[in-house]
C-alpha cells in the first residue's frame, strides 16, 4: 500500500451521489422482494401464521420498568427510529453542504416537495371528508426514495445526473415534511413530563456536540434514553431518530492538511520498516497500519461516517423488514373489488398518482415563472413531469403513516391497497414517460 493507492481510494469519496444512487436502486429491488414475499404469505395457507408471528410479544426489562411490545411494534417504533436517524443525517448534510445548502439551490426542490405534499392531501380531503377515514390525509403526501431512485437507475445514463439529484433533494424535503406531519398531527395522549425529559436529553446531545464529543457511544446511550422518553410522550418515537441525527458532529477530528501530513509520515515509516518472510506482517508494521487505519477513521466526520456505515443496514435490512411486516394485505378478487369502491383507497390513489405529480409540476412551474429557481441543467418540463409521477411512489413512508392514521383493520387494508396500486401506476407511467422523453432527446441529438 502506498500513498497513491490511498489517494485513489479517497477519490471515491468525491462521488458520493453515484454510490448513494446505486445503493438506493439495489435497496429498491430488495424492498420489492420483501413486499412480494409479504403478499405471498398473506394470500396463502400461511396467512394466519404470518399475522400471528408479528403479534408475538417481546419484553425488555422488569414488568414495572420494562417495555412490552409486539414484534410488529418493535419494528415500527424501534427499528424505524433508526431509519429516521439516517433521514436526520441526510437532512443535516443536505442543508449544510448538499443540494439544499443555499436558497437558490433549495428553492426548486423545496417548493416542488411542498406542492407534492399539499395537493395530494387536498385531493384526499376532497374525496374523503368523513371521520375516521379523513384522518388518512397524510398518507398520500409521502415519496419512497428507494423505489423512485430505483426506477431512475433502470433508465441509466439516459437520465441527467441533475434530474436524479433533484428527485433525491425533493424526496429528502418530503421526508422532513413527513416528520413534521407525524409529530404535529399523528400524536396522541401527550405527556408533558416525558417531553421535558426528551428535551433535556436532546440538550445533553446538543452540548456534547458543542463540546466536540465524537464517540458514537455517547450519542447512542443518550439517544436511547431520548427514544424511551419519546416512546412515553405520546409523540411517535421515530421522531427521536431525527432529533438525534441533528446533533451528530459534522467536523472530522483531523483537518485535510493534518491528515495528509500524518498519513505521509506513517506511509514513509511503513516503507522503511523491514519486510518479513511469509504472509504475516512485522509487529511494528502492524502498529503503523493500525495507526493509519485510525487516522483514516478520524479524517471523516462522525456524520458522514455514520451515514455511510448505517445506510446499507437501513436500505438492505430495516426497510425490507418493515415492508415484510407491514405489506401483507389480502388481495383476493372479492376483497379488491370492495377496496376499489372505498373512499380511502380511491383517495390515496387520487392523491399519490394524480396529486403528487400535479403538485410537484405546478409548484415547479410557479417557481421558475417567478424567477425564484431554474430547471435542473439538461432537463425539460416533460422530464420534470416524469419525476413528479415517480414522486407518487409512496410505499414505505405511506404505509408507515397509514399505521398511525388508522386503527380499524379494514381501513388499514384499504389504505395499503391504494398505496400498492398508486405506487405501481406511478412507477410504470413515470418510467415510460421518462424513457420516451430521453429516447426522443437522444435521437434529436444525433440527427444531422
Amino acid at each position: 500500500m502506498d500513498f497513491e493507492d490511498l489517494a485513489k481510494g479517497l477519490a471515491e469519496l468525491k462521488r458520493p451521489f453515484e454510490s448513494f444512487l446505486r445503493r438506493q436502486a439495489s435497496g429498491g429491488i430488495v424492498l420489492l422482494a420483501a413486499t412480494f414475499l409479504a403478499l405471498v404469505c398473506a394470500n396463502s395457507p400461511l396467512r394466519d401464521s404470518y399475522h400471528h408471528f408479528w403479534e408475538t410479544t417481546i419484553s425488555i426489562g422488569a414488568d414495572s420498568w420494562g417495555i412490552k411490545q409486539s414484534l410488529h411494534h418493535w419494528i415500527n417504533d424501534g427499528l424505524m427510529a433508526i431509519f429516521f436517524f439516517v433521514v436526520g443525517l441526510e437532512l443535516k448534510r443536505e442543508f449544510l453542504a448538499g443540494e439544499l445548502n443555499s436558497l437558490r439551490k433549495a428553492t426548486l426542490p423545496v417548493l416542488a416537495a411542498l406542492g407534492g405534499m399539499l395537493v395530494p392531501a387536498l385531493i384526499y380531503i376532497l374525496m374523503v371528508s368523513e371521520l375516521p377515514e379523513a384522518k388518512g390525509w397524510g398518507v398520500p403526501m409521502a415519496t419512497d426514495i428507494a423505489f423512485a431512485l430505483g426506477v431512475i437507475a433502470l433508465l441509466g445514463k439516459r437520465i441527467p445526473r441533475s434530474l436524479a439529484i433533484f428527485l433525491t433533494a425533493l424526496a429528502i424535503v418530503d421526508d422532513l415534511g413527513a416528520v413534521v406531519v407525524i409529530a404535529l398531527f399523528y400524536s396522541k395522549n401527550i405527556s408533558v413530563i416525558s417531553l421535558m425529559v426528551a428535551g433535556g436529553l436532546w440538550a445533553v446531545l446538543f452540548f456534547g456536540n458543542r463540546a466536540k464529543i465524537q464517540h458514537p457511544a455517547f450519542y447512542a446511550l443518550i439517544g436511547f434514553g431520548l427514544w424511551l422518553a419519546m416512546l412515553k410522550s405520546g409523540i411517535h418515537p421515530s421522531i427521536a431518530g431525527v432529533m438525534i441525527g441533528a446533533t451528530i458532529p459534522i467536523h472530522p477530528r483531523y483537518s485535510r492538511q493534518l491528515f495528509l501530513e500524518k498519513a505521509e509520515h506513517l506511509l514513509a515509516l511503513y516503507r522503511k520498516l523491514r519486510n518479513t518472510e511469509g504472509p504475516f506482517v512485522h509487529e511494528r508494521k502492524i502498529g503503523t497500519l493500525l495507526a493509519l487505519e485510525s487516522l483514516c477513521h478520524d479524517a471523516l466526520s462522525p456524520l458522514q461516517r455514520m451515514e455511510h456505515e448505517m445506510h446499507r443496514w437501513v436500505i438492505f435490512g430495516i426497510m425490507p423488514l418493515f415492508a415484510f411486516a407491514n405489506a401483507g394485505v389480502s388481495l383476493s378478487w372479492a376483497e379488491l373489488q370492495i377496496s376499489l369502491t372505498q373512499p380511502v383507497t380511491l383517495g390515496i390513489i387520487g392523491g399519490l398518482f394524480i396529486g403528487k405529480p400535479l403538485g410537484i409540476f405546478l409548484f415547479s412551474r410557479l417557481a421558475v415563472a417567478l424567477k425564484l429557481a431554474e430547471l435542473p441543467q439538461g432537463t425539460s418540463w416533460y422530464s420534470l413531469l416524469g419525476v413528479g409521477i415517480l414522486g407518487g411512489i409512496g410505499f414505505t413512508m405511506s404505509i408507515f403513516i397509514t399505521n398511525l392514521a388508522f386503527f380499524r383493520p379494514e381501513l388499514i387494508s384499504q389504505a395499503k391497497v391504494g398505496i400498492f396500486i398508486a405506487s405501481l401506476l406511478a412507477g410504470v407511467v413515470g418510467y415510460l414517460l421518462l424513457r420516451r422523453v430521453t429516447v426522443k432527446k437522444t435521437v434529436s441529438s444525433i440527427d444531422p
